[in-house]
Formats: structure tokens, C-alpha cells, sequence
């Protein structure tokens, strides 16, 4: 390879490099977040009954540590429909944990749902642990339900361990959201029509 010739493919890649530098950190960002081997999946107990409080885009971890069906596989929840066969969540429980987060019930449509702060699709269950109501205010339900649905894709795809996608979305949703980047985002958007805004 002639000088000239090394000096256009290292000028070639300092411009992509330069270019491409938010992504290339925000993939770093995503790997590090995600990284891991399947583990015992440790939420903690749920301590708190009542007084619940928001910390930013994250439940009160006392009241809402998550909880998931010790059971589930990534062979089970990677079945279409899946979420549909384990959805349970009674009407009184819904009030109660309104009420436990000092939210008048009902509550105005469209402006907060009962959340499953494990997904159910990634194998969340239906416990009062793993329930809270989630605004649709940024960052609400509709940027956790992308961040459920990117989850979802990369334990399916083999790209991530089911116990590491439980306990990082229970633990920091939304650092994961924004490591998604704008193009991933949009991209899920358009997938996943239903549950985007």
C-alpha cells in the first residue's frame, strides 16, 4: 500500500470516527449497561407499604422493587402473545397502588397506567412489587415500553441473558432508554406501533 494511499484510508476513517462518534458511545454506554452473564436475579424486598415516592423517571425501590415469575424462560417469553396468557391485574389492586402512591383514583384517561416495572414480556409477574403508576409525562410509560420492547429483541435475539435485562430495566430503566440513541428509538417507534406516542 503506497503513502498515499494510507494517508486516504486513515483520513477515510478519522472522518467516519468523527461522524459516528455520539453512536459509537452510545453503543459503549448500552454494553456496559447490558453486559453480563445469566445470574440469580436480585431485586430485594419490597419494605414499604404506604408514603411511596418517585425518584425522577424510577418507582420508590422500597414500595416497587420488581418481582418476576421465577419460572420464565427465555423460550416462553420469546412466544408472540406471551404477555397476553400472564396478564393479571385486578381493578382493586390498580386503586390500591394508586393510593399508595398518593394518586387520586380514578385518574384522568391517558395520564398514567399501572406499570410493570419488569415487563411482563421479559418475564415480570403481576405481584404489587413489581406494580406502579407510571405517568405518561416524559419520561413515561411510552419510553419504558420502548425500552421493554428493545429489551425484549436482544434477549430474544441471544444478544443479552433474561436476568440481565430483569434486573437493569428494574434497576435504571431509563439510562437505558437513553443509550438507545434518536435512529433506535424511531426505529422501535415504528415497530412497535402500539405502544409508541
Amino acid at each position: 500500500m503506497g503513502c498515499l494511499a494510507v494517508v486516504a484510508w486513515v483520513g477515510m476513517y478519522a472522518t467516519y470516527y468523527y461522524a459516528n462518534r455520539g453512536e459509537v458511545a452510545r453503543k459503549s454506554e448500552l454494553a456496559a449497561l447490558l453486559g453480563g452473564f445469566e445470574q440469580f436475579v436480585d431485586l430485594g424486598e419490597r419494605t414499604q407499604v404506604s408514603d411511596c415516592q418517585y425518584h425522577g423517571p424510577l418507582p420508590d425501590k422500597d414500595c416497587t422493587p420488581g418481582a418476576i415469575f421465577e419460572n420464565a424462560t427465555r423460550k416462553e417469553i420469546c412466544v408472540k402473545g406471551y404477555s397476553k396468557t400472564v396478564r393479571n391485574v385486578s381493578v382493586s389492586l390498580k386503586k390500591k397502588i394508586f393510593d399508595q402512591y398518593g394518586i387520586d383514583y380514578p385518574v384522568p384517561f391517558g395520564s398514567y397506567e399501572i406499570d410493570h416495572l419488569i415487563p411482563l414480556s421479559l418475564g415480570g409477574s403481576n405481584e404489587i412489587a413489581n406494580l406502579w403508576p407510571k405517568s405518561a409525562e416524559y419520561p413515561g410509560f411510552y419510553e419504558k415500553n420502548i425500552t421493554g420492547n428493545y429489551l425484549l429483541e436482544q434477549v430474544c435475539a441471544g444478544n443479552i441473558a433474561l436476568s440481565i435485562a430483569q434486573e437493569r430495566i428494574a434497576k435504571d430503566w431509563f439510562s437505558i432508554y437513553t443509550a438507545l440513541g434518536k435512529d433506535t428509538v424511531r426505529q422501535l417507534k415504528s415497530r412497535y406501533k402500539n405502544w409508541a406516542n
